[in-house]
């Protein structure tokens, strides 16, 4: 007789996230390592109970392999991005943008400014990543050289930067979670205004006194003018720098698809560094793949300007690898399902729903390590629930975005998390208290929850139709 495979037991779905939480602990905590073992452990964990519940092994390894196709993409853009770094810093386009930034902006109103650059870009682009491996670079460098400390530069990078991702209709979760919930892009855009807006005005507002502790400081002109005088002496920096940048932001808004408009940056990139760095093709090439070394003598510019290439992201790639294996049994075998109905058993309320709703998708970004899966297991699962309690589609979709798609950068592990750790080179538990959006915005989600504001009910939105 064939062994079918059962639902599993609640507790038989806890193992492995207590064997996950328990080795990640362990691993970080006392022994300052990587998360990438921790996680292959945990999904030991997770396949021998897969196993216990009666899954094969060939089942197991198409939920892996399955689970690792969806982010493929990433990956690939991951390493284009790689790419583009190395060449826009070889090239002179990001030490313009640093030298250029130093001249212009001031410490009090640094984190205000990069925040709304940040949230300009990511909103023309509708990628966070795009954001955080350009202008975050280059806005790193300028806070580096006006005395911020850098979690607080990538806070507010990583806020701008997820408010795009999180808001335009060019991003792929915002594409994604409407077609989770049952809601139409449109639809769950303007409905998402409501929770993000408030968020990114409390943003600024915190933004606005952390630098006003910075406003009455006597700025080091010494140690400006040494970053300044070590990119110009390292590089020919001019406003034509600039176009690689400007190029790419137009082809994204024109709706050119991510990989072949980043690729185009790195491409444009590899020219202006032979036609304006003189820099010969093998050197170019040797830059996109290994990254690029600083060797101006000055250790602020070397350590900021020594990243980039194809390889720096192998590191993250491996991570992500890891993590979906892990992501992808918890998934086949039903583990992560059987966790969240158990929680929706707690919901009673439009808060309590609000409230459940908003912890799965950070528990999945935490236990499965990538944003998407917490965007689509929740939607998913909850689906039915806002439907019961008469609540439009384009609530849910919210939900999913102010939590799934805003805390998966706080997480090492997750894709996003481990990315901006790559591209900024500020640990997440570093930026954490700092990324306010990211923060706020769940807060703000379920508060609405509990209050009702907002919260639109399917008859409401069918009246309103009728009447106009």
């Amino acid at each position: 007789m064939s062994n079918i495979p059962r639902r599993p037991a609640v507790w038989e779905a806890l193992i492995p996230v207590i064997a996950l939480v328990v080795f990640l602990s362990v691993t970080i905590i006392k022994f300052q390592g990587s998360p990438h073992i921790p996680l292959v452990f945990a999904a030991l964990v997770a396949g021998l109970m897969a196993i216990k519940v009666g899954y094969k092994w060939q089942d197991l390894e198409k939920g892996i392999i399955d689970t690792i196709s969806m982010s493929m993409q990433a990956i690939i853009i991951l390493m284009i991005i790689g790419t583009v770094i190395g060449a826009w810093i070889i090239s002179g386009t990001v030490p313009a943008m640093i030298y250029y930034g130093l001249k212009i902006l001031s410490p009090g109103i640094f984190l205000v400014a990069t925040t709304i650059i940040c949230c300009i870009v990511s909103l023309a682009t509708g990628s966070s990543w795009t954001t955080a491996g350009t202008v975050g670079i280059a806005l790193l460098g300028v806070g580096q050289g006006l005395g911020i400390p850098l979690p607080m530069v990538a806070g507010a990078i990583i806020s701008g930067a997820y408010f795009g991702d999180k808001m335009s209709p060019l991003s792929d979760t915002t594409n994604l979670a409407p077609a989770m919930a049952g809601a139409t892009l449109f639809d769950h855009v303007r409905h998402m205004i409501y929770t993000t807006g408030p968020s990114l005005l409390i943003s600024l507002v915190l933004y606005g006194i952390l630098g006003a502790k910075y406003a009455g400081k006597e700025l080091d002109y010494g140690k400006i003018n040494q970053i300044l005088d070590a990119l110009s002496n390292q590089f020919s920096i001019s406003l034509w720098l600039l176009i690689p940048p400007i190029i790419v932001i137009i082809m994204v808004v024109k709706k050119v698809p991510a990989i072949p408009g980043l690729f185009t940056g790195t491409l444009l990139g590899a020219v202006f560094a032979a036609v304006f760095q003189h820099q010969s093709i093998g050197t170019i090439i040797n830059v996109l793949n290994d990254g690029y070394v600083s060797e101006t003598g000055f250790e602020i510019v070397d350590k900021l300007l020594t990243r980039g290439g194809l390889q720096s992201m192998m590191y993250t790639v491996s991570l992500i690898l890891c993590a979906m294996t892990f992501g992808g049994i918890m998934e086949k075998a039903g583990f992560l399902e059987v966790l969240a109905e158990g929680l929706l058993s707690f919901s009673d309320s439009t808060g309590s729903l609000v409230l459940v709703t908003i912890i799965s998708c950070i528990f999945t970004n935490f236990v499965s390590g990538d944003q998407y899966l917490s965007i689509v297991i929740p939607g998913r699962m909850y689906k039915n629930a806002f439907d019961k309690k008469g609540l439009h589609p384009k609530n849910l979709s919210r939900c999913l975005e102010d939590s799934g798609t805003l805390t998966s950068p706080l997480v090492p592990w997750n894709t996003c998390g481990a990315f901006m750790y790559s591209t900024l080179g500020v640990h997440p538990f570093a930026y954490l208290p700092y990324a306010f959006l990211n923060l706020i915005n769940p807060l703000v989600s379920i508060f609405y929850g509990y209050t009702g504001i907002t919260m639109e009910k399917i008859d409401n939105v069918k009246t309103e139709t009728v009447t106009v």
